[in-house]
């Protein structure tokens, strides 16, 4: 058999043509939320955001230092719990990306971040909002939503000053983030003049609550605030119903979910639960309410799933990380950071993005949302 051989510069074209990807960079992104376990939909809404901001940035052909860019999203499951998430954080790490947007939970994301910090990779967390995540004077962590200094204390002070609570119970489920929120919370009830007669816990796996709610139900509470997440807070609340007990139910960021009216079996009464989202737009503000719209509708298409919570925020995380890589010329960890930190009216989906010296987002709303059967409704925005 006669072999044909190809002319040297034949082969060559095709060499350079196999390899034209090459002259492109991979950036990686790392994403990591609880897609197993209780709030796995919670996590995987924050992920499909991810999901949502790595495709379009690849249809659109990002360059960066003029070398066009491929984005990849390594995800990964730190099912709420800090063990894994500290592991998922360092898998990470070893896979060289370039950074990373999470975690969801505060428990996981204090812990990750020293990981993130000693390795110097840069990451913005979409909802973690214990205070402590920016203390720690890592400054290559970030958030795009206010913290429960801002969340917690809202509440309780909207607890005395708009619900007229006069006896207000607190029961959180001890982990960082719903300790933390019900610490913040009952600090603005006192700070406005009001009183709490009782401070119960639980954990973030539990769900009989007969013990902490019969206490509680001797006190007769007006309000009660739990500090934890929807998979805890809708079982509280059918059994709540069970025992007789009708007080204003408040929570943070953790039940404000679309999900929360499932999770109760249809037992929550119209406007009974009272929640805020850390992060939010002015309904005044037609072209922000207009964007937001937009990416709900997105999201819609592409994931036959309505927005839970922070997708929006994950999504704008990875855009602004994105961003910075852009104008730094880089998506080298060192040379971006220092434009990240940097981020001075970022327009996004979820409104307008700025970092302080901490890394916390500048003048952060809240969103304080309730119920009418089994759709949330919008109270309004505070900052």
């Amino acid at each position: 058999m006669q072999i044909k051989m190809l002319p040297i510069v034949a082969v060559a074209v095709a060499w350079v043509a196999g390899t034209a990807s090459a002259q492109d960079m991979v950036v990686k992104i790392g994403h990591v939320a609880p897609t197993s376990g209780g709030i796995a939909h919670l996590g995987k809404d924050n992920e499909n955001g991810a999901r949502l901001a790595i495709e379009e940035l690849n249809a659109k052909g990002v360059t960066i230092g003029g070398k066009k860019a491929k984005f990849e999203l390594l995800a990964e499951d730190d099912a709420g719990d800090p063990k894994q998430g500290t592991a998922a954080a360092q898998k990470l790490v070893d896979a060289k990306v370039n950074g990373v947007i999470g975690h969801l939970n505060s428990g996981t994301s204090i812990p990750a971040s020293k990981i993130y910090s000693d390795a110097g990779i840069p990451q913005i967390s979409p909802s973690a909002t214990n205070p402590k995540f920016t203390r720690n004077g890592y400054k290559t962590t970030f958030r795009v939503v206010a913290d429960d200094v801002h969340l917690g204390g809202t509440l309780g002070k909207y607890a005395v000053k708009q619900l007229k609570g006069k006896s207000i119970a607190v029961i959180d489920d001890r982990t960082a983030y719903g300790q933390g929120v019900a610490d913040e919370f009952e600090k603005g009830v006192k700070g406005s003049g009001g009183k709490t007669v009782a401070r119960e816990f639980t954990n973030d796996k539990a769900t009989d609550f007969t013990a902490i709610l019969t206490s509680i139900k001797a006190k007769k509470p007006d309000v009660v605030f739990f500090g934890g997440m929807d998979a805890v807070a809708g079982p509280m609340l059918r059994q709540m119903k069970q025992l007789g007990i009708s007080a204003k139910f408040m929570g943070g960021d953790g039940i404000c979910s679309g999900e929360l009216p499932k999770l109760a079996a249809g037992t929550m009464a119209d406007d009974q639960v009272i929640c805020a989202e850390a992060g939010g737009i002015d309904a005044k503000d037609a072209a922000a309410m207009k964007n937001m719209e937009t990416f709900k509708a997105k999201f819609k298409t592409k994931f036959n799933a309505d927005v839970q919570i922070y997708s929006p925020y994950v999504y704008d995380a990875l855009n602004i990380m994105v961003a910075a890589m852009v104008k730094a010329g880089s998506a080298e960890p060192a040379k971006y950071l220092p434009v990240l930190a940097k981020t001075e009216g970022y327009k996004g989906v979820t409104g307008t993005i700025s970092f302080d010296n901490k890394g916390d987002i500048k003048n952060g709303a809240l969103t304080l949302h309730s119920y009418k059967g089994d759709k949330q409704t919008n109270i309004g925005v505070v900052r």
